[in-house]
């Protein structure tokens, strides 16, 4: 099938099945076309929370679709490509950190969403780039804290909430790779354009940005801002929701390290996920995403403490 039929088949499915999709912003243009809501990790933790349809489709990550079924038990949760990932989930081993925790036994435990449910289940807080400041600063000062498992993210929480923290060291492979001498060269080439980025980079790119923030809050400051051009230091797939909203300003991506031919930043995790396979996993309502109970339990107790920060 083509992209019309398949986006016309996808449709016809949703309703068959009471099913929605939900995507993340990183998805392909196709995919957040189709989909039912488009955000960023913590409003569709919200949506997937309270739905009710009888099927929810997780157009994002396997950490993504995970946390919607530990939310929202009683739905079946799909998600495209059992495969799609992500680096820091990947980099933080349940068994290496339980032994990284053990060292530090008076610490809280604060971890960013980008982790498994092992982990979260060993946390007493998870937050996403949009509430971490706000969640951490509510930890009375006196409380050490363990912040896993993006050590960037750590960093820019530690510098602006003045908390020392024992950092993870973990990274976003996307993130980690923006390269801070082909940022000024595009700020050459575009002197009036603000800089935008998420806090997931390198220190040394953070100090350069004119606005560090989550996807959804980049999207409302380019939203308000009187620039006509942003130079947008996230993934790619960002752009989409960017110009569709704001259709008249000049959004350009930034490169990253590896990137000597186009200003492409594209997390293939993300991009695991296709049309096709979000269609055949409607059809076939599979893979599935299952968590045993005790394990759910566990785990949903610091995502719910994340939402009441939302």
């Amino acid at each position: 099938m083509n992209k019309a039929e398949l986006i016309k088949e996808i449709t016809k499915l949703k309703i068959a099945k009471n099913a929605v999709v939900l995507a993340h912003y990183y998805q392909e243009e196709a995919i957040q076309e189709v989909a039912d809501f488009v955000g960023d990790s913590l409003d569709l933790s919200r949506r997937a929370s309270e739905t009710d349809a009888d099927i929810i489709v997780f157009a994002g990550v396997h950490f993504m679709a995970e946390t919607a079924k530990i939310l929202n038990p009683i739905r079946k949760v799909l998600l495209p490509d059992m495969n799609a990932g992500c680096s820091l989930a990947d980099g933080c081993p349940p068994e290496a950190f339980k032994a990284f925790k053990a060292k530090y036994p008076d610490h809280l435990v604060v971890t960013y969403i980008n982790c498994s449910a092992e982990i979260k289940s060993m946390s007493d807080y998870v937050c996403t780039s949009s509430n971490a400041l706000s969640i951490i600063q509510s930890i009375p000062k006196k409380q050490p804290i363990i912040f896993a498992p993006d050590k960037n993210l750590g960093r820019y929480l530690i510098k602006n909430s003045g908390r020392e923290m024992v950092l993870w060291d973990g990274s976003c492979i996307v993130h980690e790779a923006f390269n801070v001498e082909k940022l000024f060269n595009l700020k050459k080439k575009h002197p009036k354009a603000e800089i935008i980025a998420h806090p997931e980079c390198k220190e040394e790119l953070l100090k350069f940005a004119d606005f560090v923030g989550s996807t959804s809050k980049m999207i409302k400051y380019v939203s308000e801002s009187a620039a006509e051009a942003f130079l947008v230091a996230t993934e790619a797939g960002i752009l989409h929701q960017m110009q569709k909203e704001m259709p008249t300003k000049s959004l350009i991506p930034v490169p990253i390290e590896e990137d000597n031919s186009c200003a492409c930043s594209e997390c293939a995790y993300m991009k695991m996920n296709s049309l096709e396979k979000l269609y055949n996993c409607l059809l076939m309502e599979s893979p599935e995403i299952k968590i045993e109970e005790d394990l759910r339990q566990s785990a949903l107790k610091p995502i719910e403490r994340m939402l009441s920060f939302a």
